[in-house]
């Protein structure tokens, strides 16, 4: 027969066993779902492969040579905000054969972009698979951008404070703006 002070004793070791056990899980899921991320690095090591180079908001933003900007999200977001003169090639709707016709020259700087750089990498690695040499990812997107200060655009050319955020999950990523949902 168990005495209840052993009883005791042997509840707390089941609950403390417990705890850890389900500690780990949501670690687990944690670093599964992608939630746990503590920084945009963090963020865009797990969800990118890094295949195409990154180019920084402030580098994109310096005067330079001619760079063709590539707008990789929905036109619903584009039509709430874009970099000027971006010109909106969609993710679901990409179509490599209509951008081919639009740029010729596969050595123009191209830079793509999407929300926070993620959907942006996938489309310039069809375009550099497809032979484009010099093409960059915007690391951090449209997001990272209007943090820093830079003027965004509306579906009428007029400068916005407003960004289309995609989810409330990403919206946590925009810290300077306006954020739309739908």
């Amino acid at each position: 027969m168990v005495v209840p002070q052993e009883l005791e004793v042997v509840v707390k070791e089941a609950l403390l066993k417990m705890k850890k056990q389900i500690a780990i899980v949501l670690l687990i899921c944690q670093a599964w779902c992608g939630f746990g991320q503590t920084s945009l690095e963090d963020l865009l090591k797990r969800h990118n492969s890094h295949d195409v180079p990154y180019i920084s908001v402030e580098e994109l933003a310096m005067p330079k040579t001619e760079v063709v900007i590539l707008d990789a999200r929905s036109l619903e977001e584009y039509t709430v905000s874009h970099l000027k003169d971006a010109i909106h090639i969609g993710y679901e709707t990409f179509k490599l054969d209509r951008l081919q016709q639009q740029i010729s020259d596969t050595n123009k700087a191209i830079v793509v972009y999407c929300s926070l750089g993620i959907r942006s990498e996938t489309i310039a690695d069809k375009l550099k698979k497809a032979g484009y040499s010099n093409v960059r990812n915007l690391y951090g997107g449209i997001f990272e951008w209007k943090n820093k200060g830079f003027d965004i655009y509306n579906s009428i050319n007029k400068k916005t404070d407003s960004v289309h955020v995609f989810s409330k999950t990403w919206s946590k990523w925009l810290l300077n703006g306006i954020k739309v949902y739908e």
